[in-house]
């Protein structure tokens, strides 16, 4: 493999994903199957005595044969985790209080509607004696056709037709961002956790009447009107013996706090209220203050800093995107550094949490970003898990990232200052960004964002726009220079030429950024160029090498100087051949491609014998023929040949050092000690 083609291989880096079209077909499957008529079937009633005599009137509803399959599906396949169940209850209380509200709003009949003027609220109660959950709203409630239709009929979502009806009066557009259901399955994940369930409810209608549909999911639940049921809906889990963990309160709350902690209503767990934070991403920017921002940002990240800038966002095309994102003020952590460290943002759909740590939603290089995303156009899978159609994430992760590119150019034009404090912390995930960015557009947005030493400047860092308008149109080249710091950087034997010339140079102290800018190429049509680079092309220019100068070794001393240097470096370099581009400096390493060289040497050259590694670099020796060591190395070559050598080896060992070429540098000190000594023999 020629170092060209190692190059190459960096450019075309690629990121594996994980796959999970199993799940997804599990899922699409499953789905087809609920969706699928499953109309109850009313037996007759069943003569229980005395205490059925006395009692209202006992339906007995059985589900088709399918069911108890389907909701073993729910509550072991559907579902990753059984805490879920209380996120799909509590959205469908939330529904019920929605729907109340909007029925409150539109009826014009006060008379139509019960205790009109009732707390809208979701009451959850936890009961470790009896282990029992009970989760209540004070909304719409049912009626008895209602609980057959949505509650023994799976897969049909009472929500979903709400939203429809509502369509089809073209009255849907603020509601509907309230409505969560979708799918008409979540009240089903009950059974993850409960071997029996009982539903008490009572519709919002005045002459209503309180009704009791229970079941234990084994293939047959009743229906029976009971007394002093409130309006709305309570529904009672008895939890399995392995589930009881749900009925203890600080459960619930951690519960509520992961998944449902903005849902619009009250949400009171023994009383107290457990949702107390507001959704700052739906409230207007301008009405939310910096301690509201600090707490919240806190919330989400579970970190104790504050953030360091702010990005609310929110549009309506392509796609409806409600986006909370804040830039962390401390630096980032080990794990952050690390790219198998998942996201920061939150992905929620409605105010109700879908994903905490959401891959794809932004690229692995903004994953210092914290922050939540709610978006209502996010396609999911029935269980709410997962996401679907990979063409809309794709757009919807395009366009944030867009956004919180555009966003930080502003802010390093109208915050300067604390834009270079954010880029000494954050620059490497902006670096990286460029080398895995697949889009060479956002390379190049991206790269605005870079900030370098120049050669101009040792006080303040200029970006690749600054360097841009500075040279002026005519100079078709970016030079950048890698070292490890400004003074070497300055000393150089790359930068000599170009300092003689005055040319603006930038400086790259980290070992990365010279692949970075290999990786993007070029800017706004001037191609970036590493000073090596330049120098190697300038080396293959005849007409500058036809005058050294009157202190130089002429032509006929050269022509046998060059040979034998060859032959004494048979097997390390490729070429010897002589330069003007140096004058402090007795020679210099030049090879193909040197940031991919270097990175070869940091990464790989150890797998490899010296000769392979040679074979591969193609280094070629550049001497100055004027400097006094290169002169008095031509006579020793025949006064003391064994001294030559010696120097011969080192000033190429010195070169393949500055150039960062050197495994280790300590090999150095075996030859040198061996040229001291021959040095010193006469004295």
């Amino acid at each position: 493999m020629s170092l060209r083609a190692y190059g190459v291989l960096l450019r075309a880096r690629q990121m594996t994903q994980l796959c999970r079209q199993a799940n997804r077909a599990a899922t699409f499957a499953l789905r087809s199957t609920l969706q699928q008529s499953l109309s109850p079937t009313v037996l007759p009633q069943r003569r229980l005595g005395t205490v059925a005599e006395e009692s209202s009137k006992t339906d007995r509803h059985e589900f088709q044969a399918e069911t108890r399959q389907l909701l073993d599906i729910v509550a072991r396949s559907l579902y990753s985790d059984h805490e879920v169940f209380v996120r799909e209850l509590i959205s469908n209380a939330s529904d019920a209080l929605e729907k109340f509200r909007y029925t409150a709003l539109s009826t014009t009949n006060e008379t139509q509607l019960a205790a009109k003027d009732r707390a809208l609220e979701i009451r959850i109660t936890t009961d470790k004696p009896q282990m029992q959950l009970i989760i209540q709203d004070t909304g719409i409630g049912m009626t008895r056709e209602e609980l057959i239709s949505n509650l023994g009929t799976i897969a049909r979502s009472g929500s979903k037709q709400f939203l429809e009806e509502l369509k089809q009066q073209q009255q849907a557009a603020q509601t509907s961002s309230n409505i969560i259901g979708q799918f008409g399955v979540g009240f089903y994940s009950a059974f993850i956790v409960a071997q029996r369930v009982d539903v008490y409810t009572r519709a919002a209608s005045p002459d209503a009447v309180g009704l009791r549909w229970s079941t234990d999911g084994s293939g047959t639940y009743t229906i029976e009107e009971t007394k002093d049921v409130e309006y709305g809906t309570k529904i009672v889990l008895h939890l399995k013996t392995d589930c009881r963990e749900f009925s203890d309160e600080d459960r619930i709350r951690t519960v509520i706090k992961k998944y449902s902690n903005f849902v619009g209503s009250p949400i009171l767990l023994n009383g107290k209220q457990a949702n107390e934070i507001k959704p700052l991403w739906l409230m207007d920017p301008q009405s939310i203050t910096k301690e509201q921002h600090q707490d919240f940002y806190r919330f989400i990240s579970n970190s104790f800093d504050s953030p360091r800038f702010t990005l609310h966002y929110n549009a309506d095309v392509p796609l409806s995107i409600h986006a909370l994102l804040y830039f962390p003020e401390g630096k980032p952590g080990l794990f952050e550094m690390s790219r198998d460290g998942t996201t920061g943002v939150a992905l929620y759909t409605r105010k109700v949490l879908i994903q905490s740590k959401t891959e794809h939603l932004l690229p692995k290089w903004l994953r210092f970003i914290k922050g939540v995303v709610d978006s209502e156009d996010i396609p999911l899978n029935l269980s709410r898990e997962l996401l679907q159609n990979n063409s809309l994430i794709r757009k919807l992760a395009s366009v944030i990232s867009s956004r919180v590119i555009r966003f930080l150019q502003e802010r390093a034009k109208k915050q300067p200052e604390e834009y270079e404090a954010f880029y000494r912390d954050y620059g490497l995930f902006l670096k990286e960004g460029i080398v895995t960015s697949t889009d060479s557009a956002e390379k190049e947005e991206i790269a605005k964002l870079l900030r370098f030493e120049s050669s101009k400047s040792a006080t303040s860092r200029i970006s690749l726009d600054d360097y841009y308008t500075s040279v002026g149109p005519d100079q078709k080249e970016i030079f950048y220079l890698a070292a490890p710091n400004r003074v070497l950087a300055e000393s150089s034997p790359y930068y000599e030429s170009l300092k003689k010339r005055d040319e603006l140079v930038l400086f790259c102290y980290e070992p990365y950024d010279e692949l970075v800018l290999m990786q993007l190429g070029q800017y706004k049509n001037k191609k970036l160029v590493s000073v090596e680079k330049e120098m190697r092309n300038q080396s293959r220019d005849p007409a500058a090498l036809q005058d050294f100068g009157d202190d130089s070794l002429v032509g006929t001393e050269l022509n046998s100087l060059i040979p034998w240097l060859q032959d004494q470096l048979k097997g390390q370099v490729a070429n010897v051949k002589t330069t003007t581009r140096l004058d402090t400096h007795p020679c210099v390493i030049t090879v193909e491609e040197m940031a991919a060289a270097r990175h070869f040497i940091r990464t790989q050259s150890h797998h490899l014998p010296e000769e392979n590694r040679f074979a591969l670099l193609q280094p070629e020796l550049e001497i100055n023929p004027k400097h006094p060591i290169i002169k008095k190395l031509f006579s020793l070559r025949t006064k003391e040949p064994e001294l030559a050598q010696l120097i011969t080896k080192q000033l190429f060992a010195n070169a393949m050092v500055g150039a960062g070429l050197a495994e280790d540098p300590r090999m150095l000190l075996t030859n040198m000690n061996t040229l001291l000594s021959k040095a010193l023999e006469k004295y």
